[in-house]
């Protein structure tokens, strides 16, 4: 059974909204981030940071897209966007998907992006095990 991780932006987060664009974005700044950590380092850890490709199909329909693993230890995450009510207001989400192949190493490297992301936008996290972590300002 697939599993799923949302990461929602509510009140207080850095972005009221985000599309597919946004996504890749931040995984390209969460790229970015670890090469020069590997350049600090010594050694090409963007690669075991971040061992997907991005890639699309056409039925996705600018509704979602997926990282393709690069390595054995890794298949795919799919990722989406959307939004809903809650409280009367409109509260966009970035969904992440683990499909039943997936390994467990996806499932690490997922987690991984959720906290970074949800970070990154200051926004509420709800991880795939059901727990919420909370990057937003709260009172």
């Amino acid at each position: 059974m697939s599993q799923s991780a949302y990461i929602s932006l509510v009140q207080g987060s850095a972005v009221a909204e985000i599309d597919l664009d946004g996504v890749k974005e931040q995984l390209r700044h969460y790229r970015e981030q670890m090469t020069l950590t590997g350049r600090q380092l010594g050694w090409e850890y963007a690669e075991a940071a971040f061992p997907y490709s991005i890639e699309s199909k056409p039925e996705a329909k600018d509704q979602w897209f997926y990282l393709k693993g690069n390595k054995p230890q890794y298949r795919y995450i799919v990722v989406g966007t959307g939004a809903r009510q809650e409280d009367g207001t409109n509260v966009s989400y970035i969904h992440l998907v683990l499909p039943d192949d997936s390994t467990h190493g996806d499932k690490a490297k997922a987690n991984e992006l959720c906290k970074w992301i949800g970070k990154q936008l200051q926004a509420e996290v709800k991880m795939f095990n059901g727990r919420t972590i909370y990057f937003n300002p709260r009172k």
